[in-house]
């Protein structure tokens, strides 16, 4: 049952096909999410104070998610009824400058638990009837790109979360590394070298298009109006 409960998907594999009732209406996923970026989230339970402050910050930034081309997917093991009931709650509360917040992405119904094994949110350490906090970013192909866990008492930066999206976008959309705390407009990583040559042109290039460190560590600038440009396609 441990190891049943602790299966993860794994990065750069496709993620978990499953197809569930949601606050929304049924989803096939992946088929209903073609093209787009997911990020796919679980929380512990309905009606809890940290899921209601994540979930209201979620609700707040949809439509900045929306905008970089990602629908939010969220899911506990509660069930349909106490998801409709807790988001009409939410949006009664007013938190942390944060008040009506009306939230309008699908809410899984996973009472069953059979998603939140497939993607390993149910860890015991932490809880047997309950998910972690979990976060998975899955890219328009379906592909694994990242995972996050938290346990249940801390909840989720909401504005790195939004990093790593605009990060992978970056990442594809320029075939750039990017290093610690990158921003946009911050440097990229360009790829390393392939061959001896190239590593000593590039040791040697004054043009300015990049900057050496080493032989393995080049950097370039890339404009935060070129990173936003093609954010979402």
């Amino acid at each position: 049952m441990e190891n049943e409960l602790n299966i993860m998907p794994r990065l750069g594999e496709p993620a978990p096909a499953f197809k569930a009732n949601t606050t929304q209406g049924p989803v096939n996923f992946p088929d209903d999410f073609q093209g787009k970026w997911v990020i796919l989230f679980s929380h512990p339970a309905d009606f809890t104070p940290v899921c209601t402050s994540e979930f209201m910050t979620f609700g707040k930034m949809a439509e900045d998610f929306k905008a970089l081309n990602c629908q939010l997917l969220g899911l506990s093991v509660d069930g349909l009824s106490s998801h409709i009931a807790w988001l009409r709650r939410i949006k009664e509360i007013e938190f942390n400058g944060m008040k009506n917040i009306d939230v309008r992405f699908p809410l899984i119904d996973d009472i069953s638990m059979n998603v939140a094994k497939k993607y390993g949110m149910i860890q015991p350490g932490e809880s047997q009837t309950a998910a972690v906090r979990a976060v998975f970013f899955i890219d328009p192909k379906g592909m694994t790109r990242t995972i996050l866990y938290y346990p249940l008492s801390l909840g989720r930066n909401f504005e790195e979360i939004k990093r790593i999206l605009i990060g992978l976008q970056t990442v594809d959309n320029f075939n750039v590394a990017l290093p610690a705390d990158w921003q946009p407009g911050s440097d990229v990583i360009v790829p390393a070298s392939r061959t001896m040559d190239e590593a000593d042109e590039r040791m040697a290039d004054n043009s300015g298009t990049m900057t050496c460190h080493d032989w393995f560590f080049c950097t370039k600038k890339i404009t935060k109006e070129e990173v936003e440009s093609k954010l979402g396609k």
